[in-house]
């Protein structure tokens, strides 16, 4: 013999089982990885031909990335390229990161 259930009220039971729908999609959607925005976002690079006159410090601020602070681009550019702000000579290419 079978007992039979009998909802009491329907749009309880309906806001219960969206609720935990919902709460299992954001779960497995963490868990593996969908959620993760800047995993998608790869840096970028660019080359460029040092002209007489330049600086690291106007390279920085025209070709790196916006939302980063410009003394950290210098850096960057000085690390990538293995140089120091001595170093720099019109006609040399460096590399310079875009975006982050």
């Amino acid at each position: 013999m079978s007992k039979k259930y009998r909802i009491k009220a329907p749009v309880r039971f309906t806001a219960i089982v969206t609720t935990l729908v919902l709460i299992c999609v954001f779960a497995v959607s963490a868990l593996t990885g969908y959620s993760d925005v800047s995993a998608a976002q790869e840096p970028e690079y660019i080359n460029v031909r040092v002209q007489a006159g330049d600086t690291l410090w106007n390279l920085a601020k025209t070709y790196g990335p916006d939302d980063q602070d410009v003394r950290q681009t210098v850096r960057d550019i000085c690390s990538l390229n293995n140089i120091s702000a001595a170093d720099l000579q019109a006609g040399q290419y460096i590399t310079i990161q875009t975006s982050l």
